[in-house]
């Protein structure tokens, strides 16, 4: 613990308004909407300074959300044009990929994030920033840097996503994927390799399957909501079973994928006749869609509602079809989503499911916007590559 002398001698302090402060806590389970209140004490002959955080950071694909992060600064007439705002996004793996920075007026977005990442502006000493239109990828913890000429100090955000899990497996059969391998089929499938927090909520909701899948942090693990002799022996307790870090290349496992919100919608191509793969997709095509993916069909099962008894194609070659209310005859007891493998592409047994974009999304895929542009709309408003190693960006 730093003395009184050691905190008199700082000149420079951040606040950062997320649940991570380690000063005052208050129970992980808040219920969302609820404020937290945080306390921190400068020193033994200063103000204590409060400050308030949501409990959670949390939106879903498609949504804008702001990553909060506020600072302090002593003596208060220290010079704005001085102070440097940095954000970057932290892997599991300790890598550093480069968000966003500003000096005084000055601001430079990174990557993916062009046109995306804006500072919110609210006020002296507000470094928070504004991520739109948030993609999968976005998911994960961020890192608020702020810094006074030789004085500087961050703070941790973690974004979450609203979503859904599903475990995965190809055409070739179950334990057919390495990592890299494993993060490429979720990416196909309209999804990222899940985190262990997304699969822990996942097995509190119920998830259950036996076979292990990697993640996105390299470890293999697996949820078990009922213990039994093929899932590690019926007397072991319930819970997500973990296998460690393995290695990315050599070893093989499935995936667990993590999904969110659609920026379309998912339905059941009504057809008189059954079709096979070939036929499902030119039948989407004429529709002014596409057949669906794993993931946007979990995603529909989930955020849609989608509950159809009737199996269909999907862009995998695999047949699936979702249960929001369980009911005889349509596969079992539980909600889910349905899957019957993956069938001989030309039998002419199923139905197909599309997917159709919304009307905004596929206008902007035929109109390309430059960030600037982005950034002066905003303006005049008044509206609010994953594992890259830490680069030295700077304005």
């Amino acid at each position: 613990m730093l003395s009184p002398m050691a905190f008199g001698k700082m000149s420079f302090v951040v606040f950062i308004l997320t649940s991570a402060l380690s000063v005052t806590s208050l129970p992980a389970d808040i219920e969302k909407g609820r404020r937290k209140v945080v306390h921190v004490l400068e020193d033994d002959t200063g103000a204590v300074i409060v400050q308030t955080a949501p409990g959670k950071v949390m939106t879903h694909r498609g949504g804008s959300i702001t990553l909060p992060c506020r600072f302090h600064h002593e003596p208060e007439d220290t010079d704005p044009a001085r102070i440097r705002i940095k954000w970057t996004k932290v892997t599991d793996a300790l890598q550093f990929e480069d968000v966003f920075v500003a000096l005084g007026r000055q601001q430079r977005v990174f990557g993916g994030y062009r046109g995306r990442v804006f500072l919110e502006q609210a006020g002296p000493g507000d470094a928070s920033v504004i991520i739109q239109n948030v993609t999968l990828e976005d998911y994960g913890r961020y890192e608020c840097e702020v810094t006074d000429d030789m004085e500087d100090d961050t703070g941790f955000v973690n974004l979450d996503l609203e979503g859904v899990v599903f475990p995965y497996y190809p055409r070739e059969g179950r334990y057919k994927l390495n990592y890299h391998q494993a993060e490429d089929a979720c990416k196909q499938q309209d999804a990222i390799l899940a985190s262990h927090s997304q699969l822990h909520k996942a097995w509190l909701e119920g998830l259950d399957w036996c076979n292990a899948g990697w993640l996105e942090d390299g470890s293999v693990q697996y949820p078990i909501s009922h213990p039994r002799d093929q899932c590690g022996r019926k007397d072991t307790p319930a819970g997500v079973r973990n296998y460690g870090y393995r290695h990315k290349e050599d070893e093989r496992y499935d995936a667990f994928c993590f999904t969110s919100k659609l920026n379309g919608k998912v339905y059941f191509l009504k057809r008189f006749k059954k079709v096979n793969y070939g036929e499902a997709m030119k039948a989407c095509i004429r529709d002014d869609s596409v057949v669906a993916k794993v993931g946007q069909l979990y995603a529909a099962w989930k955020f849609q509602l989608l509950d159809r008894c009737e199996a269909g194609w999907l862009e995998d070659g695999s047949i699936r079809y979702p249960i929001v209310n369980p009911r005889s005859r349509c596969g079992g007891s539980q909600p889910g989503v349905r899957h019957l493998g993956f069938p001989d592409k030309k039998f002419r047994l199923y139905g197909v499911y599309c997917f159709r974009k919304t009307k905004d999304e596929r206008a902007g895929a035929e109109t390309t916007k430059s960030p600037k542009d982005s950034l002066t709309r905003r303006k005049s408003s008044n509206s609010i590559p994953m594992n890259a190693t830490r680069s030295t960006a700077t304005l």
